[in-house]
């Protein structure tokens, strides 16, 4: 999803077709039939932990479903207005993922850093608004991106070398300067994963400067296995998006974007649960019983 796409395209190309295009063709994955049934196997695996968290389960299903059916047919056709409501979603929930990201992280601060303002500073009403701040700037970023791409002129050539309905490839599709839109694209994913980038990096340094000066070693034990979990899930997810979507020519080649959109489309989104709950006391436990079980026997 997020190589560098050309700017101009060709003459030649624009005079292919000036027919509007009703319907796109996602290409997906190369290979076999074997080939399809194991990535179906693996990309329902993935979906079906996923189902462990909210979020991940919504913005992970615009995408899951409609590629494990294209798995095994031969049309792979998805509407025009399918893949423009599938782009405003993937955008609407990944980007509410991110920025929520970020709200963790101030949470994290004014619990750790200011304990006795805490209860005030994010009572319920707070928490709610900061919840819905995510997702307005999630739609505002969705509607911007998904405006831009579908007001383009798409001409002839209507196979979209990927598995979901992403910016990038279908801007290769466009017969007509997407120069505005590179710009925008890269423009508004770095300005929010720069933002929320920052917004973790301030407040995970107020944290840890708080943890030194801690003098019980039990009490920094916790603060870092609380915050651990997040660092990490903030680390997987902002990493991988950062690579598809805030440098241009980043990704070498478009299998590659594939490969790398299916880590925080499905693998991330199936890890977070994990991450979360893996530094839960009862979950720990659980787990510890599973396995002297299956030793037992």
């Amino acid at each position: 999803m997020a190589l560098a796409v050309q700017s101009h395209a060709s003459p030649h190309k624009w005079k292919l077709s000036s027919l509007p295009l009703w319907e796109f063709v996602l290409d997906g994955f190369r290979g076999g039939v074997e080939t399809q049934a194991l990535l179906f196997a693996v990309f329902l695996a993935l979906y079906m932990v996923t189902n462990l968290s909210f979020l991940d389960l919504c913005y992970s299903s615009v995408i899951a479903p409609n590629t494990m059916v294209n798995f095994f047919s031969s049309s792979k056709v998805i509407s025009f207005a399918g893949c423009a409501t599938q782009l405003f979603f993937f955008s609407l929930l990944v980007t509410t993922e991110g920025l929520l990201l970020g709200v963790m992280a101030y949470d994290r601060f004014m619990a750790i850093c200011s304990p006795l303002q805490y209860p005030v500073t994010m009572c319920p009403a707070t928490c709610a608004h900061l919840v819905l701040g995510t997702y307005c700037g999630g739609c505002l970023n969705s509607i911007v991106q998904t405006s831009l791409t579908f007001q383009l002129p798409f001409c002839s050539n209507n196979h979209i070398d990927h598995f979901f309905c992403d910016v990038p490839p279908l801007l290769q599709l466009a017969c007509a300067n997407t120069a505005v839109n590179e710009v925008i694209m890269f423009g508004l994913c770095g300005v929010i994963i720069v933002g929320t980038t920052l917004v973790i990096l301030v407040s995970y340094g107020y944290i840890t400067v708080t943890i030194l000066r801690m003098r019980s070693g039990s009490g920094r034990h916790k603060v870092f296995s609380t915050c651990g979990s997040h660092m990490t899930a903030v680390s997987l997810f902002c990493g991988t998006v950062f690579v598809m979507y805030a440098q241009p020519g980043a990704v070498e080649s478009m299998e590659q974007g594939k490969v790398v959109s299916v880590f925080y489309t499905l693998v991330i989104p199936m890890l977070n649960p994990l991450i979360y709950s893996l530094r839960n006391k009862d979950v720990k436990d659980a787990l510890r019983r599973l396995g002297q079980r299956r030793t037992a026997k």
